[in-house]
């Protein structure tokens, strides 16, 4: 079954329920994300095969028949790499029958996973260079039953130090989720006072310095924004903010997916890191605290790997340092199989691809 209509009201609880919440879902397989790209111009194709749920976006060529298909990350549903790769034949399958030229999918597959590989090169499926920042991704397990105690003791000694010297320096951590909204937020957790809107335009602006500051680069802030209220409001988006005397010094924008969290963006004001080294630390811990409560399997710590290349950081790399902090807490660097796209149409995919520079290039 497929449908091009975006689900509302039960049917759309269904579809998040089985592409978001489950093992192996992830947000950019939501109702939410699909209307956010829908949008842009994307044209959200919801693809449903027995339990597994697909969302494929299309973008038609300009002034040309045919165009280019995106599968999100999160087409991984229970079973592993052949339920994976089973999910993209039928997707792929689908999408070329609907006139599309080229399929690109970004399936969260271990690299490890023989079936899902096997898949990819049945069906033609060639790497590409990733579309979203990082590929790999550093991961804390969090096994049935996890106590907060123990995997408190197995975070390194230097950042438990500065996890206890920020909480004696009575730095807030205020939860903004709305899936707590006007309730209790939980040990070790503040209430927000600003409205969801506000603190995330608050912390787009901390990001966007942290970007200047290490020489990266975000979108526009109108569709950063704008996703994450969206995200927010399903309940997918979860705000951590640091707070020094209700003055914000730094954030941690985490996605409630998959039965696990996943660190999205983290960012400080550079003035305060000496007065309070440990902000991003405490921000981490309340974090894998939070997984721990929602019974998650994993608290992903995100990834720490840049283009073009994308390899694990050794010694010397910009990246580091970022490594070192997350692997503190006890994760472990876990290889993804990454971006791929299978090209049926060589010729349309040229002429679309010139079309489609041609009218960004007029837009500007």
């Amino acid at each position: 079954m497929t449908a091009r209509s975006v689900p509302s009201g039960e049917e759309a609880r269904a579809w998040d329920a089985l592409a978001v919440e489950r093992p192996g879902g992830h947000v950019f397989q939501s109702i939410a994300w699909a209307e956010h790209r829908a949008r842009s111009g994307w044209q959200p194709l919801f693809v449903a095969t027995g339990d597994v749920r697909v969302l494929c976006l299309i973008r038609p060529w300009p002034r040309l028949p045919g165009g280019s298909a995106y599968i999100p990350r999160g087409h991984a549903p229970p079973g592993g790499g052949a339920a994976a790769g089973k999910a993209l034949r039928e997707a792929s399958t689908l999408l070329e029958a609907d006139g599309v030229d080229v399929v690109a999918a970004d399936a969260e597959v271990p690299a490890s996973d023989a079936d899902y590989r096997a898949t990819l090169d049945q069906l033609g499926f060639r790497p590409i260079e990733e579309i979203q920042p990082s590929r790999h991704r550093v991961s804390l397990a969090l096994p049935s039953g996890a106590d907060e105690a123990a995997a408190f003791e197995h975070i390194a000694k230097s950042s438990r130090q500065r996890i206890r010297q920020a909480e004696r320096a009575l730095l807030t951590v205020v939860r903004h989720d709305s899936r707590v909204a006007g309730g209790e937020p939980g040990e070790g957790f503040a209430a927000p006072r600003d409205e969801i809107d506000v603190a995330l335009d608050r912390f787009y602006d901390l990001l966007l310095a942290t970007g200047e500051r290490l020489h990266f680069s975000f979108g526009p802030r109108a569709s950063f924004v704008t996703w994450w209220r969206a995200a927010h409001a399903a309940g997918h988006l979860v705000l951590l903010e640091a707070h020094v005397e209700g003055d914000p010094i730094a954030g941690l924008v985490l996605y409630r997916h998959g039965e696990r969290l996943s660190t999205v963006h983290s960012a400080d004001r550079a003035e305060t890191r000496r007065g309070h080294p440990g902000a991003l630390h405490l921000l981490r811990w309340r974090a894998i605290q939070l997984a721990i409560r929602e019974g998650c399997t994993e608290m992903d710590l995100g990834g720490v790997d840049v283009g073009p290349d994308h390899r694990e950081p050794g010694e010397g790399d910009p990246m580091a340092g970022l490594y070192e902090h997350k692997r503190s807490f006890g994760a472990r660097w876990v290889e993804m199989t990454g971006a791929h796209e299978r090209v049926t149409k060589p010729l349309p995919y040229a002429l679309g691809r010139l079309t489609a520079r041609a009218a960004r290039i007029v837009r500007r």
